[in-house]
Formats: structure tokens, sequence, C-alpha cells
């Protein structure tokens, strides 16, 4: 009877991940210099709703959207008093859109009642509205508001174990685990480096390590056993 086979695990330890984001740290930047959210918004609001909308969904898609929905909700009171099925056919072709209704006029009630009407600029606050975890918390704090702030995404995700920063899949650990590697003025454009590179390069199925800018410091480059 054939033996099991395991593909090895890439060991993390801290220092040396930390030594890893200061190699690929300058490589990523002048590769990706225009690094930033795909979402389009004009103020926190919008970038609230956008990444509620972007769940299991596109950018792309979300972008189409909004284009004429920022136009007919202005305001946390319109999307607020809005009709909940008049919201679910404006925002339908986004998939999941019952449950993302519930959520943006949940949250923008939330935002009126407790909150003065304004998008808060807390953590702790933003995880207080329906539909808003950690990530979308942190795309808000650190695109809208300007706070260091580390999202992390199916990308972001895949590209910190391929590369080697942590062992985590789990996007709240991950988070932590980034914390405490990357300067906190680093934070969210970190985040954009990674998901632009996995984005172009680094993709899930078929990664192109041969034009990797910084496959050298890579211990999965050209390696499938660790992909």
């Amino acid at each position: 009877m054939a033996k099991k086979t395991t593909a090895k695990k890439i060991r993390v330890d801290k220092a040396e991940a930390a030594e890893r984001v200061k190699k690929i740290w300058p490589v990523l930047k002048k590769t990706y210099p225009r690094a930033k959210t795909a979402l389009n918004f004009a103020n926190p609001l919008e970038l609230l709703i956008s990444t509620i909308l972007s769940a299991q969904c596109t950018d792309v898609r979300v972008n189409m959207v909004t284009k004429d929905l920022f136009k007919k909700y202005k305001s946390a009171e319109d999307w607020a008093k809005a009709d909940i099925k008049q919201v679910e056919s404006d925002i339908k072709s986004t998939g999941f859109y019952r449950n993302k209704a519930i959520n943006i006029k949940g949250a923008c009630t939330e935002i009126i009642d407790r909150f003065g009407g304004k998008v808060p600029d807390a953590m702790e606050r933003l995880l207080q509205l329906p539909g808003v975890g950690r990530k979308t918390a942190n795309v808000v704090l650190g695109n809208a508001f300007g706070r260091p702030a580390i999202a992390c995404d199916t990308h972001v995700i895949r590209l910190s174990r391929r590369i080697g920063l942590s062992l985590n899949s789990d996007a709240v650990k991950l988070e932590f685990d980034l914390a405490e590697i990357v300067p906190q003025k680093n934070w969210t454009l970190f985040s954009h480096l990674l998901i632009f590179h996995g984005r172009n390069i680094c993709k899930a199925r078929k990664p192109d390590c041969e034009n990797c800018p910084i496959s050298t410091y890579c211990p999965a480059a050209n390696n499938p056993a660790l992909w």
C-alpha cells in the first residue's frame, strides 16, 4: 500500500517574516505605484456600502452598480427610509442581495440613530453596524479615513501564506499576525500591494513565479507543493 505524502508546510518565524516584509515592500511598491482600493467612492458612506456589496462579488460589478446607485441614495437617511424590496432590486446583480439589503438598511439606521448620521471612524464602533466585520471596517478605516488598517481579503490571505508571512487562513488571526511584522504606517498600502500582486502575478491556480519580482524572497516560488 502506497504511503501518503504531505506537502511541506512553510514554517513561519516572526523575525524572518518581518525581514521578508522589509525586502518585498520596496519591490512591490515600485511594481504597483498606483495600488489602491478598486472600489469607487466619494465619501465614507459610499465606501461602506460598496464594501458590503463587494462580498462574493467583483469590484468591477460593484462599481457598475454604484455608479447610478449613489445618485439615487445620497445619505444614510435615503438608505434607511428606502423600501427593502426596492433596495433588493437595485443591488440584485451583486448577488446575495437580500442579506446585503438588510445589512445596508440596518447599518444606515444605526448610523442615524447612534452616530449622528455619519459613518463612525473607529473599529469598535464600525463593528456595531449590521453586516460589518473587521475586513469591511478596515477597508473603510484605511481608505476613507486614512487610518492604518490591514484588510485581509482572499488575495492577502493566499499571498501571506505563500510568501511565508503567516500560516493563518483565518482573516482576523492573519490581520493580527501581519500587524506584528508590517510597520503600522504601511498597513493599508501593504494590503493593496498584496491584492494587486495577487491579481496580476501570484494567482490562485497558477502563479507566474517566472515573472514575479519578489520570487527571490518567496519560499513557495516555483514550488507547486507549497501553492
